[in-house]
């Protein structure tokens, strides 16, 4: 009996030990297209609210200029259009906005973010330009993906 106290303070203790926070591994642009369903250069739309049971989405409707790899079709439409369908409020997300030009690596699965890599399968392009590592190029950029596909 004189052993259960600690054992009782160590499960007590353990119990209210804070949980460690996850972090993704940083995967490169290879990794990213070899996982991605569907790669598009589109431009975001107005994002709108979506209710889906007991889940609120941002939707950003696409307006889809290039298909680089899989079929817009497979994501889910809003305004008739695919859109990015986004958890509301979902933490580490990269800045969206309605207007902006992006090459979008994605998952066609429902999840929190259909963005390759915990968010990290997005490239804005700026002034004709984008930033992915050494390449700035979108044409460059849009040819080291499909290499990357060929290469699985």
């Amino acid at each position: 009996m004189k052993w259960a106290i600690p054992g009782l303070l160590s499960v007590l203790l353990l119990g209210t030990t804070p949980a460690l926070a996850t972090t993704a591994p940083t995967l490169t642009l290879a990794q990213q297209a070899k996982k991605a369903d569907l790669i598009v250069r589109a431009t975001l739309g107005t994002p709108v609210t979506v209710k889906e049971a007991d889940l609120t989405y941002l939707a950003y409707p696409l307006t889809i200029l290039e298909t680089v790899v899989g079929d817009a079709a497979q994501l889910p439409q809003q305004e008739g259009r695919p859109a990015l369908m986004v958890l509301q409020g979902l933490q580490d997300l990269p800045a969206l906005q309605s207007g902006q030009e992006v090459f979008a690596l994605l998952y066609t699965r429902r999840l929190d973010s259909p963005l390759v890599g915990f968010n990290q399968g997005l490239y804005p392009v700026t002034a004709g330009a984008v930033s992915a590592g050494d390449i700035t190029d979108p044409a460059k950029l849009r040819d080291a993906i499909r290499a990357a596909r060929s290469g699985q």
